[in-house]
């Protein structure tokens, strides 16, 4: 299987991309394609629902020239998304939220009959770790996710908060199994 994964933290080396690292080193031992993007480091401007990539509803055709373009092309390419992100008041990092965003232009006709989605059937799961509990603290960002699906008639591989998450190096080895197991579930 082909799987992109967007990280939305800036940090490569914290929680978020620690947890991530062991979900994907445990899905190429599976012996699934891997290709990470951190999102930080890219120039993605936000949505400006223009709606001119409604006109184009066969490829990505947004009007902005920058990096958002490529990703979704690969995006529209993959088998498997993985969102990943930290947990930052009450929602998403600010880049994957961007990202999020300019995915708009994936879809055309939403509540129609001619609704159509260049990313129809794609399994799609969300990784966000945070430093207090899941409870009046996560729950939007999980409520939003699964939301994403319907517009992109995507599937819902699965979705997992890693709380109480304050260093990479705290990962404790029960926390190192839910993401295995994670990694296990995400990919059928």
């Amino acid at each position: 299987m082909k799987i992109l994964t967007l990280h939305g933290g800036a940090r490569k080396t914290g929680n978020t991309a620690t947890a991530a690292r062991i979900v994907e080193d445990k899905l190429r031992s599976m012996g699934h394609e891997i290709e990470s993007i951190f999102l930080f480091d890219k120039n993605i401007k936000a949505c400006l629902a223009c709606g001119k990539c409604k006109e184009k509803p066969e490829s990505v055709a947004c009007v902005q020239k920058d990096d958002a373009s490529d990703i979704l092309e690969k995006m529209v390419t993959t088998d498997l998304v993985l969102f990943t992100s930290p947990l930052y008041f009450w929602g998403l990092a600010g880049p994957l939220k961007t990202m999020i965003d300019r995915t708009f232009s994936l879809y055309t006709d939403y509540h129609k009959p001619t609704h159509a989605s260049l990313v129809e059937g794609q399994r799609q799961a969300l990784l966000v770790t945070g430093g207090g509990p899941y409870e009046n603290n996560a729950e939007p960002v999980f409520t939003a996710f699964n939301r994403l699906q319907s517009p992109h008639k995507a599937i819902n591989a699965g979705e997992l908060f890693i709380e109480k998450c304050t260093t990479p190096e705290k990962l404790e080895a029960e926390q190192t199994e839910q993401l295995l197991l994670f990694a296990g579930k995400i990919v059928g």
